[in-house]
């Protein structure tokens, strides 16, 4: 078996699987045992949300006999990991590759973000802003979440595709995507990058305009282009993905994996996403290893362009307006 290292896990665990495999518990194909689901260490909310719609679908589903929430770190661990926590890691020491050997088993979901300013805004579309950038780089700030994080290294991308110096750019961090919209409507930042489900009903409202969206192809609910369209070759979200432990034996992987397929094919799993308002982008085993490999290059990337490739944490401190 091909193991594939997947790094910046650090000391989060997050699904410990107990016991050994059984077949029959679901009726539909071998199941897992006893499994406990916990989020990385460092995970954000989001990530802590994903970890108990997992544990929640596997339980329905019967794909494990026993399946507990939470527990803390155990040995034989899967990890409940994303975007964040990767960043979190390459940007601490800049030795993430280095902390955690892992195995890759899936990518799980993802949000999809979208760049957006008042409705008066000059700007009148994504054209004007990249024009404005190339111009001066730091001529707008634009507002999002913590320094590091999902929103902070779209920016980045966005300057690398423009072909803009990213450490130009100028970017204001806050604590939560509530202040992110007061700030912007209340006229502090120009622009703001966020989720498209946090800012979905504030552009349908008309109190925000949609300059473009971060998928490969338009979204159905939002009237804006994607970033690709612009010109910028970026197809990003902030996913959250699954590992399994160090020197997992190859039977074990295997039916980890088909344990994660038949979770992407669940209707249980698909209502979990839809009402918590993630895009699925279920992608297993060895195809996985090779995304995440490629993505972590892309985050350490930016995050070098950024200027942000050796800070201490990925924590507001320093640039956020409210001093986390």
């Amino acid at each position: 078996m091909r193991r594939r290292r997947f790094f910046a896990v650090g000391a989060g665990v997050a699904v410990a699987v107990t016991g050994s495999a059984v077949g029959g518990c679901s009726g539909r194909g071998r199941a897992l045992r006893d499994v406990a689901v916990v989020p990385a260490a460092r995970a954000d909310p989001r990530v802590r949300e994903v970890a108990a719609a997992l544990a929640r679908a596997l339980a329905r589903e019967r794909l494990a006999r026993r399946v507990r929430l939470g527990g803390g770190p155990a040995q034989g661990a899967w990890v409940v990991t994303g975007l964040a926590v990767l960043a979190a890691g390459e940007a601490g020491d800049g030795r993430g590759a280095e902390e955690a050997e892992a195995t890759p088993l899936a990518r799980l979901v993802g949000e999809r973000q979208v760049v957006v300013v008042p409705r008066g805004s000059r700007l009148r579309d994504f054209g004007a802003l990249a024009d404005a950038l190339r111009r001066d780089p730091g001529c707008l700030t634009v507002a999002g979440g913590p320094v590091g994080g999902p929103e902070h290294l779209l920016y980045g991308l966005i300057a690398q595709g423009l072909g803009v110096d990213a450490r130009r750019v100028q970017y204001r961090a806050y604590a939560s995507g509530d202040q992110v919209a007061s700030a912007m409507l209340g006229g502090r930042v120009p622009v703001a990058i966020g989720p498209v489900r946090g800012w979905r009903d504030r552009v349908a409202a008309r109190q925000a305009r949609a300059l473009a969206v971060s998928s490969a192809e338009r979204l159905p609910d939002v009237e804006a282009p994607s970033l690709l369209e612009c010109g910028v070759g970026v197809d990003y979200a902030d996913w959250c993905g699954l590992v399994g432990p160090r020197g997992m034996r190859e039977g074990e992987r295997d039916l980890a994996i088909e344990v994660c397929d038949r979770l992407g094919d669940s209707p249980v799993w698909r209502e979990e996403c839809r009402a918590h308002g993630w895009t699925m982008i279920h992608l297993t085993g060895d195809g996985f290893g090779e995304w995440l490999g490629t993505e972590l290059v892309r985050i350490r990337t930016v995050l070098r362009d950024l200027g942000l490739r050796t800070r201490p944490g990925t924590t507001c401190r320093g640039t956020c307006v409210d001093r986390h």
